[in-house]
C-alpha cells in the first residue's frame, strides 16, 4: 500500500523512461526546408489519363516520405498552354511557372514589410522519371531546361539500384513468371528460368541495366540478360543465347517505368521472344523513394532513416 508521503516500502517504484540514444534512438520527423527548391518530375511523352495517374502516385511517394515538399510534374510533351488546373503543361512551362511564383512570393513579402532575402540557388530540381540513360529523352529535357530560362538543377537517372531489382521481381511474380519469395519455400509452375530485361536507349541503357539485372539474377538464381527494345534483333538474340545456355521458359522484363516506352516496341519483342511479359514498373513504391532520393541528394537534405534507399 502507499503512503501519504509514497510508496510503501518494497513496492517497486515507476521511474521516467531514459532518453534512447544512438542507433536506436527513434529518428527525428524530416520535413522539407522552408524556401527549398520545387521537386519537378520530368515525365516523358504525352500526359494521358495513364501516365497522369501514375506521375501523381510517384509525386504522393515521395510527398508522403518528406512532408512540406513542393512538387509538380511536367511532360515532355505536354501543352505549353495547358491551364494546370484541367491540363498538364510541358516541363519548360512548369520550369517557367515556379520560378516565376518564387519571385512573386518574395515581392509580396517583401511588400508586406516581412523581413525577407531575395531568392538565391536553383528554383527547382528536375528528377527525370527514367530508370537508365535514355539520351534522346534525356537531351530533350535539358532543352526544356535550358529554354524555360531558369536556374534549375537536373539529377541522374533513377538505375541501376537495388531497389529497381526488387521492383521488377515483385512484377514478375504478380505475373506468375517468378516465386514471390527469395527463400524459394514454394515452386510456381510457371516459373521463368531466363530473364531478358528489356529497356530503351540503345547499347549504353543495356550495359546500365546489365547492373540491375545482375542484382536481379542474384534474387531469382537464375540468368538475366538485358535487351534494347529499340535496337533490332537484340531481344531475338538474347533469346537465342538464353536458350542456348539451356533455357526453356523465358520471360521479359521491362526494365522501364511505363511512360517512356514507345508503342509497339514492348508487343514486338514478345513475339521476337515468344514468351510472356511482367508489367512495366510503374508506380512501384520504390520509384517514388528513389526519385525523392535523388532530389535531397542533389540538395544536400538529410532524408528520415526509416526507408530511404541507399545510394
Amino acid at each position: 500500500m502507499s503512503t501519504p508521503t509514497g510508496p510503501a516500502p518494497g513496492l517497486p517504484v515507476r521511474m521516467p523512461r531514459p532518453r534512447q540514444s544512438g542507433r536506436h534512438r527513434r529518428p527525428e520527423p524530416v520535413a522539407a526546408p522552408e524556401g527549398a527548391p520545387a521537386l519537378v518530375l520530368a515525365v516523358p511523352g504525352a500526359p494521358s489519363d495513364a501516365a497522369r495517374g501514375l506521375a501523381e502516385e510517384v509525386i504522393s511517394i515521395a510527398r508522403s516520405e518528406l512532408p512540406g515538399l513542393d512538387a509538380a510534374i511536367g511532360f515532355l510533351d505536354g501543352s505549353d498552354d495547358a491551364d494546370e488546373t484541367t491540363e498538364q503543361p510541358t516541363l519548360e512551362a512548369v520550369l517557367t511557372r515556379i520560378a516565376a511564383r518564387r519571385i512573386e512570393r518574395y515581392e509580396l513579402a517583401k511588400a508586406a514589410g516581412r523581413e525577407v532575402t531575395e531568392p538565391e540557388g536553383p528554383a527547382a530540381v528536375v528528377v527525370p522519371l527514367l530508370t537508365g540513360p535514355e539520351n534522346d529523352l534525356l537531351d530533350r529535357i535539358r532543352q526544356a531546361v535550358a529554354g524555360s530560362g531558369t536556374e534549375t538543377r537536373t539529377t541522374d537517372v533513377l538505375g541501376p539500384h537495388p531497389l529497381l531489382a526488387e521492383g521488377l521481381h515483385v512484377r514478375l511474380s504478380e505475373a506468375g513468371l517468378a516465386r514471390a519469395d527469395r527463400a524459394r519455400l514454394f515452386t510456381v509452375a510457371t516459373a521463368a528460368d531466363g530473364i531478358i530485361l528489356v529497356t530503351v536507349g540503345g547499347e549504353e541503357a543495356v550495359r546500365t541495366a546489365g547492373i540491375t539485372g545482375m542484382l536481379l539474377a542474384a534474387r531469382l538464381a537464375v540468368p538475366v540478360m538485358a535487351a534494347a527494345l529499340d535496337v533490332e534483333g537484340s531481344v531475338a538474340a538474347v533469346a537465342e543465347e538464353l536458350r542456348g545456355s539451356g533455357a526453356t521458359q523465358l520471360a521479359l522484363a521491362p526494365y522501364l517505368v511505363g511512360p517512356e516506352l514507345p508503342g509497339g516496341l514492348l508487343d514486338a519483342a514478345l513475339k521476337e521472344a515468344d514468351c510472356a511479359a511482367a508489367e512495366p514498373l510503374g508506380a512501384y513504391p520504390a520509384i517514388g523513394k528513389l526519385v525523392l532520393s535523388k532530389y535531397t541528394s542533389e540538395l544536400g537534405i538529410a532524408e528520415q532513416a526509416q526507408g530511404a534507399p541507399t545510394h
